[in-house]
């Protein structure tokens, strides 16, 4: 793929979001669900976005709560207010295209990502007085990350 994309982390009340272009990450953050609704309505940045991509949420055979169903629904009301074509990418895909293996947790992901980002933790995240590429990056912000690179790369 080509261009920027916005990458989303859905979650049940607010979601993780990164405009990722070319491995540069341009803005990132953390929304309202029905603020970032109302941005993928009315053009969410400054930035000409050509791509939604969004993690999806999957069955592995367990039971899930009415969590993961309010996330279902808030993917639903994304697509709408995003209008266009759009790409869903499963955790699994991010964490075998980042880490080589479906078992990675949430601390190997991230540290695939720093490891794209810098040769060391202080390259990649940086401090306040020198910030590097991910500075600022916290929470679900991550796997919004994981999810614009996958989706980006492959």
């Amino acid at each position: 793929m080509s261009g920027i994309v916005l990458a989303i982390d859905p979650g049940t009340t607010k979601s993780a979001y990164v405009v990722y272009d070319d491995g540069n990450i341009r803005e990132k953050g953390i929304l309202d669900n029905h603020v970032l609704v109302e941005k993928l309505r009315e053009g969410f940045s400054d930035h000409i976005i050509n791509d939604l991509a969004m993690e999806m949420v999957a069955c592995y055979g367990m039971p899930v709560g009415a969590t993961v169903f309010e996330t279902c629904v808030w993917i639903g009301r994304f697509i709408e207010a995003w209008g266009r074509e759009y790409e869903m990418v499963y955790r699994k895909s991010v964490k075998i295209y980042l880490c080589g293996a479906t078992k990675a947790k949430d601390g190997n992901v991230r540290q695939a990502i720093m490891d794209r980002y810098g040769s060391t933790r202080e390259a990649a995240i940086g401090k306040k007085d020198s910030p590097g590429p991910l500075y600022g990056v916290s929470k679900d912000i991550w796997a919004a990350i994981g999810v614009a690179i996958t989706f980006s790369e492959k």
